[in-house]
């Protein structure tokens, strides 16, 4: 599988990690869209969220307690961030394996664009 965001779990591609446990990992994104920027993958490769089975559910419930917990510990969440999951292409998906996005440190505007 050529997949980058495996190959950064298998520390093949280096990343700035910022919190990892046995089936989630999360680091900076390479090219941030806002002060924080942080990827929340989970380990098991999931190309898109149409693939997340029913026996996916608390993984995806523990990647949302992770963004919840690094905005915490980034001293933004009394302010305000965005949690961001694309699905294919036309939405923006760039690595076909499921990932959030974690935004903040500046003013969200809406519509996203």
């Amino acid at each position: 599988m050529d997949c980058m965001f495996c190959k950064i779990i298998q520390n093949k591609i280096p990343a700035k990690r910022v919190y990892e446990d046995d089936s989630i990992l999360a680091f900076e994104d390479v090219s941030p869209q806002a002060p924080v920027h942080i990827l929340i993958i989970p380990k098991k490769h999931i190309p898109t969220s149409l693939e997340i089975e029913e026996s996916d559910n608390e993984l995806i419930g523990r990647m949302v307690q992770v963004a919840n917990r690094i905005a915490t510990d980034r001293e933004v969440a009394g302010r305000g961030f965005r949690i961001v999951m694309n699905c294919n292409r036309e939405a923006g998906q760039t690595v076909f394996h499921l990932h959030l996005h974690l935004l903040a440190g500046r003013a969200m505007h809406w519509p996203p664009g």
